[in-house]
Parts: structure tokens; sequence; C-alpha cells
């Protein structure tokens, strides 16, 4: 079992009550929990067939160098990278509208 945050963003209805059948939702759109890694991958698999055009990110407790690891869904500015065997974020450049 591990400690698990899930956030998301404009997510469907359908998507927020699978969330809380697991997990509990301490903010709008803020999930945790502490899950085993078979549940885990089950939310994340809903995640990715209900997310629809919604964004989420969802990190959980493991032995790396940081603590933890975490996965995306959907558009955002922030994408996650390795560098050197770290997950780091790195930001997209805000766009800009040239005329």
């Amino acid at each position: 079992m591990s400690m698990l945050v899930v956030v998301t963003e404009t997510i469907p209805p359908r998507l927020r009550g699978r969330l809380a059948v697991w997990l509990l939702e301490i903010r709008a759109g803020v999930y945790v929990g502490d899950v085993s890694r078979r549940v885990r991958e089950m939310i994340w698999e809903q995640v990715l067939a209900l997310a629809e055009e919604g964004n989420v990110v969802m990190s959980w407790a493991t032995n790396t160098e940081s603590g933890f690891d975490f996965v995306t869904y959907g558009k955002n500015r922030r994408i996650p990278i390795d560098h050197e065997g770290m997950r780091l974020v790195q930001f997209y450049p805000l766009e800009t509208n040239e005329n």
C-alpha cells in the first residue's frame, strides 16, 4: 500500500464519481488515499478511459530518489521529463499572440 494523490481539472462527473469510490476528495478535484499497486493501476485505467478533455496528474509514494513517481494525462503546460534518472517537470512556454 502507498499514498496516492490524484489532481484533476475539467473531468466529467462520471470520473469524479469513480475516483470518489476509492479515494477521498479533500478539495475540489484533489483525491487522496492509501491503495495497492493493483488498485492504483485500475484507477489510472479509469482515468484514461473517462477523462475526455480534462487533465489529470497521479502521484504515489515509491522507492525512487525523490520518494515518489507520477503520470499525467491531458493537455497541460507542464510536461514530465526524465533527467539523469530523476523525474522532473518542464514547462511549455506561454503561447503569445503576435499580430
